[in-house]
């Protein structure tokens, strides 16, 4: 029997805004049951570090968790030896190495396809136009989905993402979420036989991709279907927000965009600061599968819990001022990407997507770029936070400035 106390919350007010219930969770309950989730709920950074390492009690396998029943058994919903063989079949695509060889260069070619067609515009939504765009065709490329278009992407991701945070039970939610899995079960489907037919290079992009390496290594065609699926829920919506999020935090601090235009932080320092202070994947869920003794809270086998990797990133025992946007501070010990085994596969892809390439290059390519006041920003999600909508205009296209002062000179020089 769980002798967590109960803590009610509102979970509309908890889509808008999470933090203020997550703030009181963490002070004057730390382990609670929370009957609007029908789970126990682990808010702060410590309890979450331990115990997201202890398997054998807060087991990752869930044969009736939502993932699991819509999406497949992925590696994430895997714990041991069947979870780690699954990410070493994967690991060559998403590695430190990978990264440096192949992702980072073909993420700067796509953003400079983006920004091409955007910066003429002088005006967009940043989410849709720009972040969701370069987040999609960069997993176009790292799945190896070319028939998906970037569009495709972003709604299936979305459309899954809504469906695996559904506990709510919303029938239409579960309906566009199998849509979305069909549809991609096709599409992987056809790589597969794409890949059969013609083995792509091992040292070519689409031989590093996803669906390739997970081929090359023996994955059963189920697991080839749940693991590309995993990377896209988790590597769109991800990154879109953090690169749109991102770029609204540091329009609203403009002392601290000064400080990275002129090169005195480096940019991952703002990466790293915003996915702490708006995790984009705000919790992860657990089955309790094992007893423990939690503080003065007993926990036994059956039910679930929630390690709400939002609430443990802004926990004043490791963060001082922990509401504040600051690139200046010590981010060591957020757990955006998980603390434990499950650790993110994809966090080094994540973080040269958006650090290296989306982030520098947008404030380098659109002179002037800032808010429009007119039609101001709007963020939601708890188990998944970050901006719907948010509309910027810019005073021109720094690359045609350059391309000019180059004619000018040009022409000087005759």
């Amino acid at each position: 029997m769980q002798t967590a106390p109960r803590f009610d919350i509102d979970m509309d007010a908890l889509w808008h805004d999470p933090y203020p219930q997550l703030a009181r969770l963490r002070a004057e309950a730390p382990v609670a049951f929370v009957p609007q989730l029908d789970g126990i709920v682990f808010t702060r950074r410590d309890d979450i570090d331990i115990w997201e390492k202890r398997i054998d009690i807060f087991s990752s396998e869930q044969p009736g968790g939502l993932m699991t029943r819509l999406m497949g058994q992925n590696m994430m919903r895997h714990d041991g030896d069947a979870h780690q063989s699954q990410r070493r079949a994967m690991q060559p695509a998403v590695s430190p190495r990978a990264v440096q060889r192949h992702w980072r260069n073909a993420f700067r070619e796509a953003a400079v396809r983006v920004l091409d067609e955007l910066a003429p515009k002088g005006r967009a939504d940043l989410c849709t136009d720009y972040a969701m765009t370069l987040s999609g065709e960069a997993l176009r490329l790292i799945t190896g989905l070319d028939n998906v278009t970037a569009h495709e992407m972003d709604a299936h991701s979305q459309a899954m993402i809504d469906g695996i945070s559904n506990y709510a039970g919303d029938a239409d939610i579960e309906a566009r979420c199998l849509g979305a899995v069909a549809a991609l079960d096709a599409a992987i489907g056809a790589r597969l036989d794409d890949f059969a037919a013609s083995p792509p290079d091992p040292h070519s992009i689409d031989g590093v991709s996803v669906i390739a390496v997970l081929q090359r290594a023996g994955a059963t065609h189920d697991q080839i279907l749940a693991n590309v699926k995993l990377v896209i829920s988790g590597g769109q919506n991800e990154p879109r927000d953090a690169i749109a999020g991102a770029a609204w935090a540091l329009l609203t601090h403009p002392d601290q965009l000064a400080s990275l235009m002129d090169g005195t932080v480096g940019w991952a320092r703002a990466f790293d600061e915003y996915v702490r202070w708006m995790a984009p994947i705000g919790m992860s869920p657990r089955r309790i599968a094992g007893s423990a003794e939690i503080g003065d809270v007993k926990v036994t086998p059956g039910g679930r819990a929630f390690f709400m990797f939002g609430a443990a990133n802004r926990d004043p025992a490791h963060f001082t001022d922990p509401d504040s946007f600051d690139i200046t501070r010590d981010t060591r010990k957020h757990i955006a990407f998980g603390a434990g085994p499950h650790f993110c596969a994809g966090a080094f892809a994540a973080r040269a997507l958006v650090a290296d390439v989306a982030l520098p290059m947008m404030f380098a390519r659109l002179g002037g770029l800032r808010l429009d006041p007119d039609r101001p920003a709007a963020f939601g999600g708890w188990a998944f936070r970050g901006p719907l909508a948010m509309h910027v205009c810019w005073d021109h296209d720094r690359a045609e400035d350059t391309a000019g002062r180059a004619a000018d000179r040009k022409e000087a020089a005759r």
